[in-house]
């Protein structure tokens, strides 16, 4: 991201999320009633279009044919985590730690969340542009929302979590999605083994990209549009795993994992049958694991 900017990718997806909240809700996969109002020029204008009958269908059918796969894995992984918040929440989790928080929304429209205590970690930049949009929609920002402003390339969370009231000892869930691909080795590594201690039991919910697309992007659908987008935007693909490692890399850092399932597995949970036609995005995974030992 540039500095002095709110994340480019970060509004990407919340223009994902309310095209897919415009839909009928017998069709729709969630509805997050706040995701336009952090939507700038053009976003905001493609929004408003999509609503009008007829071009419900054609907003979202020009941006997977302009960029493949990118708007439907965004939207079947926003209810795959929705999902497993609700799961976890049932069990229950005391904290709620969002690692790059964007202009994730779940805080507000997720069923049970005013229980617990949230806390909203991201860039100073993208945090206060989002903070201005919750202002603004919003006549008051709730009080379990906490936000904590980080750099994650040059902090360590030790270093600014506990003034926020984050408790260690506490069950917690931690969402961090859309962000290691854009971090060095360490920075990933430095996370993990923070998270790693948090209370017994707690959850790590992480995406990441296969190694392959840094090295090979040629062999998935649609990278060379993609790239060529996160580059104007400032940004770019850094860091990767192969997933076969996977089990034996968060074990190394106090994890254990749990589930490991890529976009075209994802994307057939929540599109069903229509999810055979869909294409582009398939290095794009979502880890969940487990502090300690599994209770699988």
């Amino acid at each position: 991201m540039r500095e002095g900017h709110a994340s480019r990718t970060a509004e990407h997806n919340a223009l994902f999320r309310a095209l897919e909240s415009s839909l009928p809700e017998r069709r729709r996969l969630f509805t997050d009633p706040l995701a336009r109002a952090f939507l700038t020029w053009p976003f905001a204008f493609v929004a408003r279009l999509a609503v009008a009958p007829g071009l419900r269908e054609l907003v979202p059918w020009l941006i997977d044919n302009r960029w493949p796969g990118v708007r439907s894995s965004v939207v079947a992984r926003t209810r795959l985590i929705d999902d497993a918040i609700a799961t976890a929440l049932v069990e229950p989790i005391e904290q709620l730690v969002i690692l790059g928080a964007g202009f994730d929304s779940r805080a507000y429209r997720l069923p049970g969340m005013r229980g617990i205590a949230v806390f909203e970690v991201d860039h100073l930049d993208t945090q206060t542009t989002k903070r201005q949009a919750l202002a603004r929609e919003l006549s008051v920002l709730p009080p379990h929302v906490r936000f904590v402003a980080i750099d994650f390339n040059r902090q360590g969370l030790e270093s600014v979590m506990p003034a926020a009231g984050y408790r260690e000892s506490a069950r917690t869930f931690f969402l961090w999605e859309g962000v290691t691909n854009y971090l060095t080795e360490a920075a990933v590594d430095t996370t993990l083994r923070w998270c790693s201690r948090a209370a017994p039991g707690s959850l790590v919910l992480f995406t990441y990209i296969h190694r392959d697309v840094l090295t090979r992007p040629g062999i998935f659908v649609g990278t060379d549009r993609l790239f060529a987008s996160l580059a104007k935007a400032g940004e770019q693909l850094t860091f990767g795993l192969e997933p076969s490692e996977l089990p034996e890399f968060l074990s190394k850092r106090g994890l254990s994992l749990e589930s490991d399932v890529g976009t075209a597995e994802y994307r057939r949970r929540s599109f069903t049958d229509a999810a055979r036609k869909m294409r582009g995005h398939e290095f794009y995974r979502v880890a969940l694991g487990r502090v300690g030992r599994s209770v699988a």
